[in-house]
Parts: structure tokens; C-alpha cells; sequence
């Protein structure tokens, strides 16, 4: 599951350090090495244009500092450097490296996205020693942002439901999920999300774990739910099908157990666990 290592610690602040580890994001997607998956090195930075004050702290993975600037799309690059998307890198980049990767990508869109100010237009300033942009005109303040989202495996007795979110792009069969709304709470937002999606009533909500989920920038937070009544009627707009799966059952393709909750969610509870 795609997690910030032990040896991280996050910082606030710059900091001068012999071993840097440039986390530069051109959109929406991470440069890295077209051979080896590098990040870019000092050369590659000033090639790109990038001076230390372009730089966020994100903070120290086994002693080395790790920052993140950003660049419009559209930018030229040196010869060597490709754009990759976060969840193209899955499998493929060391999961420490990519977990920080993710958390940069949150810091670098929060930065690019509070320029100006949501109040009343003015430019922002950050705010030294937290991670906050502050207007200096109308006092506005921004922090990153996170949306919460909730994940719930609904169980009747040995068996699990699954279902084929319409438009998910992997196809596979998986817990149902949703944001909460302004003023839910997560026990709320999983009995109308259960009820809306495929018209079903739970109890005895238990909790299994959440996960920063940066694209761009979700906390999922996973639950299990025993059925409580109702018959399956879908959400045609969300889901696209949804199954009950037993001991004895045919398995629909479901999330691998790597970096996604979903697939460590559902593998814990399969049928005859």
C-alpha cells in the first residue's frame, strides 16, 4: 500500500544538504530519467531553469532533502528528462521514493493553485514555517488541501460486494467509494453512499486502515460494513454492475494487492479468510 516510509520526516523549512532529491513536476506529471527513472539532478534543474527559490521543502528520506518546484506543461526539456504520470511509476519506481512523490505532487499543486488570493484576488505569500499561503492584502490564508473520501466493503455472512464503477478505467470489481459532502461525517457519507450507489442499508461500520491518495490530493479512508437490508438497485450515472460473491463463487478481476488500498481491503475479507 502506497505509504510515506519510516525514514521520512517532513519539513517546513529549506535547508542547505550535500544529498538533494529534486522532485520537479511539469503539469501534472514527474520528470524523471528516460533511462533509469532518475530524478533530475542539479545540471538537469538549471537547464530547466530552476533556481533554489523555486524550490518547496517536502522533507528528508533517509537523509536526503527532498524538494519540488513545478513548471507549466508546456515546458521545453533537456534531452534525457520525460514526463511521466505518479500512477504510471507504480511498480516501477522504489515505493519509499514514490510515496514522497506523491506527497511533493500535493505540495506543488497547492502552491501553484494559491498564487492568488480566492478572497479577493491579490497576489499570496508563504507563510514562514507552515505550509500556508497568506494574502497580505485581505489576510486570506490557504493550506493544502485534502479531500476525504470513503471506502466501505460491504459483507451478508461470508460473502462481499463488489462492484464495476462505470467509469473506472482498470474495469476491476472493488469496494464502493465516495466524498464526503460539507458537514458529514465519514459514517455518514458511507450510509448515503451505500444507499445512493446501490440502494442498500448497513450497520456495524469497523475500520481498516486509509491511505493519502495524491491524485491530486484524497485521503481514503477504508471501512467494512455488515448488510442490513435492501435489495441491490443501482446508481446507473456510478455503477455499472454490482455482485454479491461468496464461498464457492467465480472471483470477477478485483485490484492486485499492491499500492492501492482497495486491493489490501478486499483481499483481507475475501470468502474463506
Amino acid at each position: 500500500m502506497l505509504q510515506t516510509p519510516p525514514s521520512f520526516t517532513p519539513l517546513l523549512a529549506a535547508r542547505e544538504q550535500d544529498l538533494v532529491q529534486n522532485f520537479v513536476f511539469c503539469g501534472d506529471e514527474l520528470l524523471v530519467g528516460e533511462a533509469d527513472l532518475a530524478l533530475p539532478g542539479a545540471f538537469a534543474c538549471a537547464a530547466l531553469g530552476l533556481r533554489a527559490a523555486d524550490f518547496l521543502p517536502v522533507g528528508l528520506l533517509d537523509g536526503a532533502y527532498c524538494r519540488v518546484a513545478w513548471l507549466p506543461k508546456d515546458t521545453p526539456l533537456p534531452e534525457g528528462l520525460r514526463p511521466r504520470r505518479l500512477r504510471a511509476l507504480f511498480g516501477a519506481m522504489d515505493e519509499g521514493q514514490l510515496a514522497v512523490a506523491g506527497r511533493a505532487w500535493q505540495i506543488a499543486e497547492w502552491a501553484r493553485t494559491h498564487r492568488f488570493c480566492g478572497a479577493c484576488g491579490g497576489p499570496t505569500k508563504h507563510v514562514a514555517g507552515e505550509r500556508c499561503m497568506r494574502c497580505p492584502a485581505c489576510g486570506h490564508m490557504a493550506y493544502p488541501r485534502i479531500s476525504p473520501a470513503m471506502m466501505v466493503l460491504v459483507r451478508r455472512g461470508p460473502e462481499l460486494l463488489l462492484a464495476r464503477h462505470r467509469n473506472s478505467p482498470t474495469r476491476f470489481y472493488t469496494a464502493l467509494a465516495g466524498f464526503l459532502e460539507a458537514g458529514e461525517s465519514v459514517e455518514e457519507a458511507i450510509h448515503r453512499e451505500v444507499f445512493e450507489e446501490v440502494g442498500l442499508q448497513v450497520k456495524d461500520l469497523r475500520y481498516f486502515a486509509s491511505q493519502s491518495w495524491p491524485f491530486p490530493h484524497s485521503l481514503m479512508i477504508a471501512f467494512t460494513a455488515e448488510y442490513a437490508g435492501g435489495e441491490i438497485r443501482l446508481d446507473e450515472n456510478e455503477i455499472e454492475e454490482a455482485v454479491w460473491v461468496g464461498p464457492g463463487d467465480a472471483m470477477p478481476p478485483i485490484p492486485p494487492r499492491g499500492l492501492s488500498i482497495a486491493g489490501h481491503l478486499i483481499e483481507a475479507h475475501l470468502p474463506g479468510r
